[in-house]
């Protein structure tokens, strides 16, 4: 055997859908994408420290509004469970964290979910595994926190794999790009960010995704897909936050910022058109700014 099958054997397993997928977190973006990889007959296993949510899925219930009863009963059909057992983490092919990334009272980064989830999977990881974040977090996070804790933990002394010459565990980062509410765009026509540690792991998360999403976007590192992400909801947090203040001052002066809005997206480049609410978004919106002040 050499060392180069694992990564082909995981390819192969991928493109047949015969790998096993275990995502982490069963939260708005987690539990939607166990059901995009059901939907393409992949073998999925939820995990989540919640016994509660464990319970309700197993059962073929929701504690999720927009997601039906139809739609778990599916993915059961199609072999979807959840646990809380973490052993089971060596079963899988594929990890995927969707965990949250708060901030802390202080207003910076709170990665406590992610480095207790990676601290959970690490003595369980084996050879050929693809393991992915999909958390927004600042820049750097992949490599400089994630992939020493997996090396630290896992008691056989494996390594992130950076080529197909080497043995270990490939490790990626793809930023989740859930738009709760939003019936306009279905999930798979996002395209998927993919950053990963080395070629190979960029290709296997690449042919992991495009399984399940119409459109991936391979970028060179872990910490440009981080930043990718930071810069679409910082861009967003600024253009809210620059059109709330606008309404203001049109309120002053008896304009109707709904009219001013409508007649500037006319403009065939340069604008987009952002509307006045209730603060800024939704909840990682305001919290990503400080992410990267803070970096």
């Amino acid at each position: 055997m050499t060392s180069v099958e694992p990564t082909t054997e995981l390819l192969q397993r991928i493109q047949s859908r015969q790998a096993r997928i275990g995502i982490v977190g069963m939260g708005y973006v987690g539990l939607p994408l166990s059901l995009l990889f059901s939907e393409q007959r992949f073998r999925v296993t939820g995990f989540d420290i919640d016994p509660r949510k464990v319970t309700i899925l197993n059962e073929g219930g929701t504690y999720i509004v927009r997601i039906l009863e139809t739609e778990i009963a599916l993915a059961r059909q199609s072999g979807f469970t959840a646990t809380s057992d973490y052993s089971q983490i060596d079963e899988m092919d594929v990890i995927i964290i969707c965990v949250p990334t708060p901030l802390n009272e202080y207003h910076e980064p709170d990665l406590s979910y992610v480095t207790g989830t990676v601290n959970s999977i690490a003595p369980h990881v084996r050879e050929g595994q693809l393991i992915v974040l999909e958390s927004t977090t600042y820049p750097g996070t992949t490599e400089e926190i994630v992939v020493p804790l997996l090396e630290k933990g896992n008691p056989s002394g494996l390594r992130v794999a950076r080529d197909a010459s080497s043995p270990g565990f490939y490790v990626a980062f793809s930023p989740e790009r859930e738009d709760p509410g939003n019936d306009s765009v279905a999930r798979r026509d996002i395209p998927k960010v993919i950053g990963g540690c080395g070629p190979v792991a960029r290709e296997l998360a690449s042919a992991v995704y495009g399984s399940i999403f119409n459109r991936t976007v391979p970028v060179s590192s872990p910490a440009a897909a981080e930043m990718t992400k930071l810069l679409e909801n910082i861009y967003r947090c600024v253009n809210i936050a620059l059109v709330n203040e606008l309404k203001q001052l049109c309120l002053r002066m008896g304009i109707d910022i709904f009219e001013v809005i409508d007649a500037a997206k006319t403009k065939p480049f340069g604008f987009q058109a952002f509307y006045p609410g209730p603060g800024l978004g939704g909840h990682c919106i305001p919290i990503d700014p400080f992410y990267l002040s803070w970096k």
